[in-house]
């Protein structure tokens, strides 16, 4: 069954000022509970964060997921950063990862990583170890981070919430 999304161009708002989310094309906003994670966190980087993004008030930049199964490509800390903040929603960009121009490729060398095992071990409800996955995209021909996608949002929590 096929999750719910809001497209965040076309959310409606009560506020008088438009919400800065209605600005952005092809961001959509994604129920926290409804992402699948493949690695854990790091508890001191995550709590550095969660306190950047309360000290700013925004979350600066979307999360990368699947489209098809909602497995996070890129962004575990965000996620849990602002699931400790009380936030419900998070801004993602949906990416086709059984796309060619997608790979993963393993943090550390001397270690192995592939889509199958991401996916497998998301749905299995498990976890590989911090910074396992770094998932490239082929952007011109070059194979970049797949963050070089994720543009800067800068989204009040408030709109999380």
């Amino acid at each position: 069954m096929k999750k719910k999304r809001k497209s965040i161009e076309s959310r409606s708002s009560n506020k008088s000022t438009q919400s800065p989310l209605k600005k952005l094309k092809g961001i959509c906003l994604i129920n926290l509970e409804d992402l699948k994670e493949h690695e854990e966190i790091r508890p001191d980087y995550l709590e550095e964060l969660k306190n950047e993004i309360l000290c700013d008030g925004i979350l600066k930049m979307p999360i990368a997921v699947d489209k098809e199964t909602y497995i996070i490509l890129d962004g575990h800390h965000r996620l849990h950063a602002l699931k400790r903040i009380g936030c419900k929603r998070i801004p993602v960009i949906l990416f086709d990862y059984q796309s060619p121009e997608i790979e993963v490729i393993p943090h550390r060398e001397g270690e192995t990583v592939t889509k199958e095992m991401v996916i497998r071990t998301a749905l299995d409800g498990k976890r590989m170890a911090p910074k396992t996955s770094k998932h490239m995209i082929r952007v011109e021909g070059e194979l970049k981070h797949i963050s070089i996608l994720e543009t800067v949002i800068n989204i009040p929590l408030e709109e999380l919430k």
